[in-house]
């Protein structure tokens, strides 16, 4: 029922990645209404809420929610926290905050995965542009998911953007992931490396591209809740995030509501998948 590759891959179906795109944009909506929600006094035990409501509403079911024992239905990081963090209401949200919202949900047994950055009210421009190089490091790591090519040319361009903007840290212990019937499956996805390396990549393939790059150092250090990812040296991070399939057309992005038309056709002329 679900075909893998020899190196262990799932390769889905054009009808599983049409239930894929499905549960992408479950997660997707989701999102667009937490970046609107998103307000200096609104904790992130709030925005949880608000995005386990829309999940259900929509007949499917948050894939974090007790994922390991994970408490919540989104992961809420706030300024130096990285990734993972615990939505909680003992700190509201303040102006100048960056939220970083990571999100996924369940429908008909397939998984979406996403995650944005966003600016709490007016920020410090040092982090408008820490977002941007991230979000751009995220698009063009999804560029480069073609047929033919390496796993590794995705973390390559990645970390080829990241460098060419200035001093920035990407934490190497974290990266992306195969995604399908399960939220994290084979392969790996680093944010770094090598071109030309790894498996190659084939149409029904389906990755969830996730760089997370930090203002400081690329240290980092888990808190003693188990789950909370923060930088060693207290400054700001950011993550963004989408589920895409590899098509014979080039990328789909499965959690991005235009199926990420509008920037791959920028990134390459026109070469996005669906």
């Amino acid at each position: 029922m679900f075909k893998k590759n020899k190196h262990g891959i799932q390769v889905k179906t054009p009808e599983q990645l049409g239930k894929m795109r499905a549960a992408g944009l479950v997660v997707g909506r989701t999102l667009e209404l937490l970046r609107t929600s998103a307000r200096p006094g609104m904790t992130p035990l709030d925005l949880d809420a608000i995005a386990e409501k829309a999940i259900r509403d929509e007949g499917a079911v948050p894939s974090f929610k007790g994922y390991q024992g994970f408490p919540a239905t989104i992961c809420a990081s706030v300024n130096d926290e990285v990734v993972h963090g615990i939505p909680g209401d003992h700190r509201p949200l303040r102006e100048g905050d960056i939220l970083s919202i990571d999100c996924g949900a369940i429908l008909d047994g397939w998984h979406g995965d996403s995650a944005i950055t966003v600016a709490v009210g007016e920020v410090d421009p040092a982090l408008t542009e820490l977002m941007r190089v991230t979000e751009e490091a995220m698009w063009r790591g999804i560029a480069a998911l073609a047929v033919g090519r390496h796993l590794s040319d995705v973390g390559h361009a990645v970390e080829k953007y990241v460098r060419s903007q200035g001093r920035y840290g990407i934490p190497h212990e974290y990266g992306g992931h195969g995604i399908g019937t399960e939220m994290h499956m084979d392969p790996w996805v680093a944010n770094h490396g090598k071109p030309g390396r790894g498996p190659k990549l084939e149409a029904g393939m389906c990755f969830a591209i996730e760089p997370m790059v930090n203002l400081g150092t690329e240290r980092t250090r888990v808190l003693a809740d188990d789950w909370t990812v923060v930088t060693v040296d207290g400054k700001p991070s950011a993550h963004f995030e989408h589920s895409v399939a590899v098509t014979d057309n080039g990328p789909w992005v499965l959690t991005a509501l235009d199926g990420g038309e509008a920037r791959l056709t920028e990134l390459l002329g026109g070469r996005a998948g669906s």
